[in-house]
């Protein structure tokens, strides 16, 4: 396939990191006038429907993309054209299978499925979110075969597709249900943005992979003979299952969270039925922010497994190890500074975005902002294992984690005094655990593993630096703005000190980056356009 020009590991995490942005910005749009049309108790609903819409589709897709990204990269970098195209059928039918039996269950059983999460009301959300199941598995197994390629455009469109009819559809009939007297069934509204945005986004994947199997089509001299269908399809299980194993201990756990807060605040702590609503529906608010830097980490994931991949099938293990570094380094000057940004600015950031909800959003915010990072941390060092092919250590990794969570939850929640707060040290807890546990393991495995401390310190330091400016920025305006009498009783006066101190902090982390060196000429002349950002800024 040399015939092809493929995307670099960089410019491949560029693409995706620059559609991340957009689908971000639109997911925004999407979810914070759904919070505030729907309320806290109906994105309980939303919550729950989408926790376990999540639990089956990672059942059905969380290993198999990795296993197909993966076997297409080693064929591909081979030039095994013909396995290639057995390894995507073979995984295709699969996929479609399993999403299948998952949509099945979410339209058979919603009620059943409703009752057990202790939220009875979800249940026309699980009914109204089950078509989307199985038609992101099949646009899972095409995004898996063109990321193999190295190809990011197929994977980056379809998610815009997804965000865009999520945005128009689901906003729209959460409005109009709101507004005839249907409050409801608000959640079941917003939710059905998703299920179009999944049918849309398969169309498009579909008939640009039927073009792009055109051009790979060019008969050659010497074609090769592919593994059989059985060994193929073994092989895809056998590298899936550990991920999918890993993947569904943590979905198990954001299971057994929705269901420990709503359980344990009521019954437990003492608050009444609808307050424990009420506090799982800020807790899943909080998370729109606290999930932003992990969306940032997808991109280079997905660009690094089939880029380490492909090397490593070739034995040249300096060079996947620089891809490592590479991914490390990139990772942590980018889930740093929107980790510690979130934790200094979460009061004004919650109250901000969310005016009409509980106040004790932003201390939820600002505990959990320390579990965005290792969230981040977690999923690509999960991805580094994976790729070099030690798929049963993030499963090891995620199930200690997994136990941690649960163990934190079931003693803190409990407490009145602590909370709803309680579940957001959990995921501290969970996600520290599963970090540690991985850098040890890259350590031993990996060969010519980089030295690892230094691809944490100076991001780390110039992001404190950063978060204490930003800090004080935000206090700065706030403080001028109730001098002057201005936005005072408004959202306006949260947003515009947030706005104003996110600039300010936006400004000091790029100056700390290039005063502390935290980054070499040499990683940023990976980035597109690199070499000429290095002249500018004197690397």
């Amino acid at each position: 396939m040399s015939q092809r020009k493929k995307q670099g590991f960089v410019e491949g995490a560029a693409i995706l990191t620059a559609s991340t942005i957009l689908i971000k910005i639109m997911g925004a749009l999407f979810k914070l006038p759904l919070a505030n049309i729907i309320g806290d108790e109906r994105m309980a609903d939303f919550g729950t429907a989408y926790n376990i819409y999540s639990l089956l589709l990672i059942l059905s897709t969380a290993g198999l993309p990795v296993a197909l990204s993966r076997m297409v990269a080693a064929a591909d970098a081979l030039d095994h054209r013909q396995q290639v195209k057995r390894t995507f059928h073979m995984a295709r039918a699969a996929f479609f299978t399993f999403g299948l039996i998952s949509t099945l269950v979410m339209l058979l059983f919603n009620r059943q499925l409703a009752a057990f999460m202790d939220n009875p009301e979800a249940a026309l959300s699980i009914a109204v979110l089950a078509p989307a199941v199985v038609c992101v598995c099949l646009t899972s197994s095409y995004r898996g075969y063109t990321q193999g390629l190295g190809d990011m455009v197929p994977t980056s469109v379809s998610q815009i597709i997804e965000t865009a009819c999520k945005l128009l559809f689901g906003l729209s009939a959460a409005a109009i249900l709101v507004r005839t007297g249907r409050g409801m069934m608000g959640a079941a509204g917003g939710i059905f943005g998703v299920t179009v945005g999944t049918v849309l986004a398969l169309v498009y994947i579909v008939f640009y992979t039927l073009r792009l199997d055109r051009r790979l089509s060019a008969p050659r001299g010497d074609p090769d003979v592919p593994e059989s269908r059985g060994e193929t399809l073994k092989k895809l299980i056998s590298i899936g299952i550990p991920i999918t194993i890993g993947s569904c201990i943590l979905n198990i756990v954001a299971i057994a969270d929705n269901k420990m807060i709503l359980n344990l605040l009521h019954s437990a702590a003492g608050f009444s039925k609808e307050m424990a609503k009420v506090y799982y529906g800020v807790y899943f608010n909080s998370q729109t922010l606290y999930n932003l830097p992990s969306a940032f980490a997808v991109p280079l994931v997905t660009s690094a497994i089939p880029a380490i991949t492909a090397y490593a099938a070739k034995k040249q293990h300096k060079d996947a190890a620089q891809i490592m570094g590479a991914a490390l380094k990139l990772m942590n000057l980018l889930a740093f500074p929107m980790a510690v940004g979130m934790g200094c600015l979460s009061y004004s950031l919650m109250h901000g975005l969310y005016p009409m909800s509980h106040e004790s959003g932003a201390s939820i915010l600002a505990i959990m902002s320390i579990a965005a990072y290792f969230v981040c941390l977690t999923m690509l060092t999960n991805a580094i294992l994976q790729a070099y092919g030690h798929e049963w250590l993030p499963m090891i990794s995620m199930l200690a984690g997994g136990i941690c969570k649960v163990l934190v939850n079931y003693l803190l929640l409990r407490d009145p005094r602590i909370g709803i707060l309680g579940a957001a040290v959990g995921n501290i807890a969970c996600y520290l655990v599963i970090s540690i546990f991985n850098l040890i393991m890259i350590r031993k495995k990996v060969e010519a593993c980089p030295p690892l401390l230094p691809l944490f310190l100076r991001p780390l330091l110039a992001s404190l630096i950063m978060g204490g400016c930003a800090w004080c920025a935000d206090r700065l305006v706030r403080a001028a703005l109730v001098r002057i009498n201005l936005f005072q009783h408004s959202r306006l006066g949260d947003l515009v000190p947030a706005v104003a101190a996110v600039i300010a902090g936006v400004v000091i982390y790029l100056l700390m980056v290039i005063l502390l060196k935290a980054i070499k000429r040499e990683e940023l002349e990976l980035v597109p356009k690199g070499e000429k950002i290095a002249k500018l800024l004197r690397l």
